[in-house]
């Protein structure tokens, strides 16, 4: 299933996370994992080592990921789950069409004697079509067979909210069509930035003498590939200037676009793919397109070939022989991210599942493990926290009445989505063979790719979700005004009935904090409270709002989670924003349930005060151990902090850690010059 990067393209959202899940920990009266806990650090001069350094000594990455840690340790339980369900509905195939889909298309996953019998001859008609192109239109014709499948070549295009009108689904055109992670690693200078490069055109060559080209020509075709897609991505905007909803947001019509685009009959491609007719769209970076078809024309026809080529094995790879998955690890995996082994075969086949048939899985799932209990009692933590933040907004010193009231305005109407669906997706057009892998895979991008587009001039579907319910994450939807959080992480040890109220807070509450304060971080209150893309902001708001979100820009780009790469204060800003914020719509809620159960601040349990629970139990959530070349990538491409300045960032800015823990002035978390926006 494509995921595509448009910060508008099927919903702009902003997760909690970026990997997934908790570790079974001791028992506890407080329900805080007392055995990761590292006493001979000084909490007040790395909280983080503090509360997590056991843990980290004794969880070591396993050596088919590029990073463990809490939520790590999550997902993993998850996929054990979801790995029995999928071999009972393996096993059951005809109880039902549900177990039917799911059952067959993890069976056709799990026989690799079949895949690797087969080799490349699933891939063989598409070669051989590009093999015959002639010509614009024949390049046109194969990039719409390729799109369907959901591969992006050239670029992106799919449904997205009206950003004008969030009610209303249009059409969006985007960049894409790189195999990096995104522009700047092919621009960046420095010596690891090269090797990267260096390495990802020799695994170009590599795939290229897997589809049986020799060792001359694999090496020529994948430099031009290369050339063509450093070209691409000069004409790119950066990850860091498409946070801002207003840089992608270019209300098109047809007629301009084909001015924009004379070398690419894009026209042709809506109708070829399907799309309802429409009149105009947005075009994410027009930039790109313009720059895109004077590629298409300045470049040879044999080179696009052969960057279609590579990106249909590319997109292919992981569903074909073991010699195509390898190659593909070895780079993606190994050079990019350090892992040094492949997941097991099995997991890699959940996942799948997961991403093509997500909501038949998530459905049995939500049957075998999520209570109305849960539900419920998640609902009233998630009004606690509402009730918070309009209490935060009201004693606002810097922003004015006007602005006020229309914050209070958004907030009332941010929706709440709890656990799952309350319609699940309806699969029975999509043809699942047990023993047709890549077929099943090219058929459920198709319906997923039909399903999207199917959507442009109709209304927004907002009771649908960009997660799978198994999903241990959470989201804020901005064009929805919505925050969602699936079954998956709605267990212990973020919520549980045995654990103490301050150590809930600390976890699930702050979550609840951080997708609620993203509807006002510096993404989500450029939307109303419809979620269109409006300014509801008077300009002296914006500019204190600005002055004090760039002071988190400055804290978070002053850490460096590996040697020689610091974190992007802006790219992160967001996240960040939630972090901060969401902890102290936690540690205020927490208060008054501790007032009303007349609770004293000063009696210990395990050995903590209730306000000391509350903190570790929120650092505990980012335990994480991580290999260095994860660490340089996602400090390029990911917006989320690393869990170390999560933790250490977020207490360095509250007054109420440092009573908390007794920190002196000296210390290095004692909250001596603290950001804070919300």
């Amino acid at each position: 299933m494509r995921v595509n990067p448009s910060n508008l393209n099927a919903g702009i959202f902003f997760s909690l996370l970026f990997a997934a899940a908790l570790h079974a920990q001791s028992p506890s009266q407080s329900g805080l994992d007392l055995t990761a806990i590292d006493k001979s650090v000084n909490p007040c001069d790395d909280f983080y080592q503090y509360a997590c350094g056991t843990w980290l000594k004794n969880n070591p990455i396993p050596p088919d990921e590029s990073s463990w840690g809490r939520f790590n340790v999550m997902n993993d339980n998850n996929e054990k789950i979801l790995r029995g369900i999928l071999e009972d509905s393996e096993a059951h195939m005809n109880r039902s069409e549900t177990d039917q889909k799911i059952g067959a298309f993890y069976k056709s996953c799990m026989d690799e004697p079949v895949l690797d019998a087969l080799g490349k001859k699933p891939l063989l008609p598409e070669l051989d079509r590009i093999s015959q192109i002639k010509d614009s239109a024949g390049l046109l014709t194969e990039v719409v067979r390729m799109q369907r499948h959901q591969s992006s070549v050239l670029f992106n295009f799919s449904s997205s909210p009206d950003p004008n009108n969030a009610r209303l689904t249009i059409a969006d055109l985007d960049q894409g069509g790189l195999g990096l992670p995104e522009k700047d690693f092919y621009l960046r200078t420095d010596a690891r930035s090269q090797e990267i490069r260096t390495k990802y055109v020799a695994h170009i060559a590599k795939m290229f003498k897997l589809l049986g080209v020799d060792h001359a020509a694999a090496a020529k075709k994948a430099a031009e590939v290369m050339a063509l897609e450093t070209a691409m991505a000069k004409v790119s905007l950066d990850i860091t200037s498409r946070r801002d909803p207003k840089n992608v947001v270019h209300i098109t019509s047809v007629a301009e676009l084909k001015k924009l685009s004379p070398n690419f009959d894009f026209p042709a491609f809506f109708a070829g793919i399907g799309a309802p007719p429409f009149h105009s769209l947005n075009v994410d970076v027009p930039g790109f397109i313009q720059g895109l078809s004077e590629l298409l024309k300045s470049q040879p026809l044999q080179t696009w070939k052969d960057y279609l080529t590579w990106h249909s094995v590319h997109s292919a790879a992981v569903y074909l022989s073991k010699p195509f998955v390898e190659e593909n690890f070895d780079f993606y995996g190994r050079t990019l991210s350090g892992t040094p082994e492949m997941r097991p075969r099995w997991k890699r086949c959940v996942s799948i599942v997961d991403g093509e048939l997500g909501e038949a899985l998530g459905q049995k799932y939500v049957e075998k493990t999520f209570g109305e209990a849960g539900k419920a009692r998640t609902l009233e933590l998630v009004h606690e926290i509402e009730f918070e933040m309009s209490k935060d907004i009201d004693s606002l010193t810097w922003m004015s009445p006007a602005t006020r009231k229309e914050a209070q305005i958004k907030l009332k109407a941010v929706a709440n989505k709890i656990g799952y669906p309350d319609k699940w997706r309806d699969y029975s057009s999509v043809k699942i063979v047990p023993t047709d892998y890549f077929g099943n895979v090219m058929r459920a991008n198709e319906f997923d790719e039909r399903r999207d587009l199917n959507k442009i001039n109709k209304p927004v579907d907002r009771s649908e979700w960009n997660m799978t319910p198994p999903t241990v994450n959470a989201y804020y939807d901005p064009t929805a005004n919505n925050i969602n959080f699936p079954a998956g992480i709605l267990q212990a040890p973020f919520y549980s009935n045995s654990a103490g109220d301050p150590a809930n807070y600390g976890a699930i509450g702050a979550v609840i904090g951080h997708e609620l304060t993203h509807g006002f971080d510096d993404e989500g209150r450029q939307f109303d409270a419809d979620g269109n893309l409006k300014d509801w902001w008077s300009k002296e708001d914006e500019a204190k709002f600005n002055k004090l979100a760039d002071c988190f820009v400055n804290e978070y780009g002053s850490f460096s989670p590996v040697k020689g790469v610091e974190l992007n204060g802006r790219l992160t800003l967001g996240e960040n924003t939630a972090d901060n914020g969401g902890i102290h719509l936690a540690y205020a809620a927490l208060l008054d349930v501790l007032k009303k159960k007349g609770v004293s601040l000063t009696a210990e349990t395990d050995g903590f005060t209730p306000l000391q629970q509350f903190f570790i139990g929120f650092a505990q959530v980012w335990c994480n151990n991580q290999r260095p070349e994860e660490a340089r990538v996602r400090a390029q491409t990911d917006p989320h902090s690393p869990g170390r300045f999560r933790v250490n960032g977020v207490v360095s800015n509250m007054p109420e850690f440092s009573q908390a823990f007794s920190c002196k002035p000296t210390d290095r978390m004692y909250a001596v010059h603290a950001c804070r926006v919300w």
